[in-house]
């Protein structure tokens, strides 16, 4: 089949490639209700699966223009990196305030709808190396791949000689471009991208293996204008996926036509398949266009339709072990909706256990998690919050 390559090793090695390695990463146990894992920073207390309710308050770092995710680089812990919709990267001290700007693009970009400046993505050498790579859609409206190096200055900011495109994407419309750049627990660099816009798949791109769009990537961020690797396939809008820092199974908040909204899962161990989440000849779980077909197509872990809100948020399977209400949970949210939900993690299974945390984030535009895996939640209205336990 075109364009596939490597993914994730054997299921034993994944999750300790999570922890930076094949061999034993001194963390300590933590039983879920279905496995034992270790937890990221090698200590810490056993925690079971937590039951999503309360416990959890949003800490506003501060205000931005039209956030859209939030990022932490390795090497740099007294530090956020807000993307800003419009073209700009903000460097903000870790407990919160405006920073400075890190990177501006505004002049190369279209901002309007779904188009702008949408994730940014750090080397996982980025104290040694200084590479970090951004998305965006540029002024004609197709979706790029940079790489940039940054600056020696103090503070760093991006040096704009150093950028070099890497991926290219012809796009036809405006809406459905996807837009997160994502470092995977194998230390490659995914991007997912949306089947080009329009209503129902116009071009027919998510089943075409011949096409980018309607992906998930395998970008190769040493070789600029290598033509990416087919990771997975057969979806509309993945606007925003993670892996599970523990386990490393892969979740992905795929955005709906006009019936269901959809978060798909898949094991780590089974990373190195052909995976089909069966757009658009399904949506979510109901058929839809009868001329394409999705053999084998990967059903949802959640659907829920329009009376649950209309553009699904993406987010982290929670491994903070200050929030035991949401531990071992995957934590989501709907952009029109903006209440934050969850339910127990069990990648390739169906959400059993689905419930309301009791928050709201006004236009939900984006999660982030930080290297000690606390969660961040971005509204597109200028809000950067922090998820902390009640009273923290």
């Amino acid at each position: 089949m075109r364009g596939w390559c490597k993914r994730l090793g054997a299921a034993a090695c994944a999750a300790a490639l999570v922890l930076g390695g094949c061999g034993d990463s001194g963390g300590s146990e933590v039983t879920t209700t279905d496995r034992t894992v270790r937890t990221p920073d090698g200590g810490g207390p056993r925690l079971p699966t937590g039951d999503g309710t309360g416990g959890v308050e949003l800490e506003q770092l501060g205000e931005f223009e039209q956030p859209v995710y939030v990022a932490q680089a390795g090497g740099d812990p007294e530090h956020l990196y807000v993307v800003e919709q419009c073209g700009t990267v903000r460097r903000i001290p870790a407990e919160g305030g405006q920073g400075q700007v890190f990177l501006d693009v505004s002049e190369l970009i279209a901002c309007a709808g779904e188009q702008g400046l949408l994730s940014i993505a750090f080397a996982p050498d980025y104290a040694s190396s200084g590479l970090f790579y951004v998305y965006y859609t540029d002024i004609g409206g197709d979706e790029l791949i940079v790489r940039y190096r940054r600056s020696e200055s103090d503070p760093p900011v991006a040096d704009p000689a150093s950028a070099r495109e890497l991926v290219h994407i012809d796009d036809f419309a405006a809406n459905h471009n996807g837009g997160l750049l994502l470092f995977g627990p194998d230390g490659e660099l995914y991007a997912g991208t949306g089947d080009g816009g329009g209503a129902g798949d116009p071009e027919r791109t998510a089943q075409d293996l011949g096409s980018p769009l309607g992906k998930l990537l395998l970008v190769d961020p040493r070789d600029a204008g290598a033509a990416p690797a087919i990771a997975a396939f057969g979806l509309r809008n993945p606007w925003r996926f993670s892996f599970d820092r523990q386990t490393g199974d892969l979740w992905i908040g795929d955005v709906g036509q006009d019936t269901f909204e959809e978060i798909d899962s898949v094991p780590a161990a089974k990373l190195d398949r052909e995976l089909n989440f069966g757009w658009s000849a399904f949506e979510g779980t109901k058929r839809f266009n009868s001329d394409q077909q999705a053999p084998g197509a990967i059903a949802p872990t959640l659907e829920y339709g329009r009376d649950g809100g209309c553009s699904v948020t993406g987010g982290y399977v929670v491994r903070d072990p200050q929030l035991p209400t949401l531990f071992g949970r995957y934590l989501y949210g709907d952009y029109c909706a903006g209440e934050l939900r969850s339910f127990t993690a069990d990648a390739g299974g169906t959400a059993e256990d689905d419930r309301a945390l009791g928050l709201q984030v006004k236009s939900l535009s984006s999660f982030g998690e930080d290297s000690s895996g606390r969660i961040y939640a971005t509204s597109r209205d200028g809000p950067v919050y922090r998820l902390r336990a009640t009273g923290g």
